[in-house]
């Protein structure tokens, strides 16, 4: 079984998490043969440590990462791949991947350049 961890930076304000826990839920109720997990870099909970621990307890064999970040910056280069490598310390043998940060993903701006257009129309 392959489990998905959906990685966003984190906010003090608890509302800032909603479109993160949506996406979360949309993923879930598509493809429930997928455990998924929504994890945090910082200010909230569960961290990404958690949140795949949380998956190889529910019988996850591999684990990707998808970086809910606009763009790759110092927390993509360099706080991630650190965190991982220790993931990957923890759990020998468990393949973990990290997808491109969703702003790199073309038909995901080409959906933001369709709304912005859509909502000057």
């Amino acid at each position: 079984m392959h489990g998905i961890v959906l990685f966003a930076h984190g906010a003090r304000d608890p509302e800032w998490a909603r479109p993160f826990e949506a996406i979360r839920d949309a993923v879930r109720a598509r493809r429930p043969e997928f455990p998924v997990e929504l994890a945090y870099l910082e200010l909230m909970r569960p961290g990404l440590e958690e949140a795949v621990q949380g998956l190889v307890a529910k019988g996850a064999a591999a684990i990707t990462i998808f970086p809910l970040f606009m763009a790759p910056g110092g927390h993509l280069r360099n706080d991630l791949p650190r965190i991982v490598q220790g993931l990957r310390e923890k759990h020998v043998g468990l393949p973990i991947a990290i997808q491109t940060a969703v702003g790199e993903v073309p038909e995901i701006l080409d959906a933001i350049a369709g709304w912005v257009l859509a909502s000057v129309d």
